[in-house]
């Protein structure tokens, strides 16, 4: 559990402006990796989460239209563990834009297959995020598993050769690494895989679940107050824009799963109301923005 950091009374507060994205908690907390620095500590023995029943996600597929959302986002653990994952990928392609976060270790050819004949059918496009934090083995194994480079290497290979363009997101592991350093390393990897544009995403370190034991949660300093939201563009947040729904209800955002009153509600409909920045994890966003969103278009392509 995470700890409340703040009173109601000093925590800022974040009104839904507009529910312009939707999340899915596909796979739960479910994942084929067991990386030291995940933020909810996914696992393939975690079932804090569980896989999404298939008429949870179709009902709130449908409630979307009326509330007006735009995208839609997959993530999990990991969401093609899931065994309707395509067949729900290509529903939502009738729907809007949609992106999958994934390490892209059990991708199947003709899945992507299926999945590139919808998008060509669809005025929406399909994203495909791939969690990779090192562009070695020496450099991403220690923090996800032995092995785990070469096969997420692989499926970026065969996300490719789909015809898609996946944008490789990779997370600071340690205070002291250089950005730039870290998106020629990974331009380089994918260029010489064949990637002629390869489109890369540094994250923040989100200091929860498993990252507290790899190196430390957050500081006391580490705060969103009711002060800091003066003349602060809220719009920068995911919370004022975004919910998770999960198979134990909706959530604010991927990142307070394990908070257990950023549960918002049973539905969509009831989760619109307010959220209070409660938890030290909010900092992250309040000085990086949506970290979890589709960055722009500027931070995207090597």
């Amino acid at each position: 559990m995470i700890p409340l950091p703040l009173t109601d009374l000093d925590a800022g507060e974040v009104p839904l402006g507009h529910l312009d994205a939707l999340w899915f908690q596909l796979a739960g907390t479910r994942c084929n990796y067991t990386c030291r620095h995940c933020f909810i500590s996914c696992s393939p023995h975690n079932r804090s989460f569980d896989f999404l029943p298939r008429e949870t996600v179709l009902a709130a597929l449908d409630e979307s239209l009326a509330l007006g959302v735009k995208e839609y986002y997959f993530t999990g653990g990991e969401p093609f563990l899931h065994p309707d994952a395509v067949e729900l990928l290509e529903r939502t392609l009738t729907l809007g834009p949609a992106t999958v976060l994934t390490n892209a270790s059990v991708l199947k050819s003709a899945w992507l297959d299926r999945l590139a004949t919808a998008e060509r059918a669809s005025p929406y496009s399909l994203e495909f995020r791939v969690s990779l934090d090192g562009f070695s083995p020496e450099t991403n194994d220690p923090i996800r598993g032995e092995g785990t480079f070469a096969r997420t290497l692989d499926g970026l290979r065969k996300l490719h050769l789909a015809g898609f363009m996946p944008l490789v997101t990779v997370a600071r592991t340690a205070d002291d690494q250089d950005a730039g350093e870290l998106f020629a390393g990974f331009a380089r990897l994918l260029q010489a895989e064949g990637i002629t544009r390869p489109r890369i995403k540094i994250l923040p370190t989100l200091r929860l679940g498993a990252e507290v034991e790899r190196s430390r949660g957050y500081r006391a300093s580490e705060y969103v107050s009711r002060a800091m939201l003066d003349d602060f563009d809220a719009t920068t947040l995911l919370c004022h824009a975004a919910r998770i729904v999960t198979d134990r209800g909706v959530w604010v955002c991927p990142i307070l799963l394990d908070a257990p009153d950023a549960r918002m509600g049973d539905s969509l409909a009831a989760s619109l109301g307010p959220f209070k920045l409660r938890y030290r994890a909010c900092s992250t966003c309040y000085e990086y923005g949506s970290v979890c969103a589709n960055p722009s278009g500027a931070d995207r392509d090597a």
